[in-house]
């Protein structure tokens, strides 16, 4: 089983086992991390933003132009800020790290 590394908000570390296809938000949904995903991954809301880790940052494809859009509409970003409702889950991802951003 494939491992997606979180530190939440409270700065505690969980490993969460991930499932192919799936969106990275729904995994933190599913583990009830605090990731609210209000759009439900529509790329419109910025209340699933993480910040990946640097060393995984540059590993994962390019986001979009709307998702760009949509974080610069956040009040706080970081150069490697993303929204995990974009980011879908393969098995090549195993091992990646990332902090849930502070909310908005």
């Amino acid at each position: 089983m494939a491992i997606l590394n979180v530190i939440d908000r409270q700065g505690r570390a969980h490993e969460l086992e991930a499932v192919e296809g799936w969106r990275v938000m729904e995994i933190l949904r599913d583990y009830k991390v605090g990731i609210e995903g209000v759009c439900g991954g529509s790329c419109d809301c910025g209340t699933c933003h993480v910040v990946v880790s640097k060393d995984w940052a540059a590993r994962l494809p390019e986001p979009r132009d709307e998702e760009v859009d949509a974080l610069d509409e956040l009040p706080l970003i970081e150069p490697t800020s993303r929204l995990s409702c974009q980011i879908i889950w393969s098995d090549e991802l195993d091992g990646l790290t990332l902090t849930l951003a502070e909310a908005a």
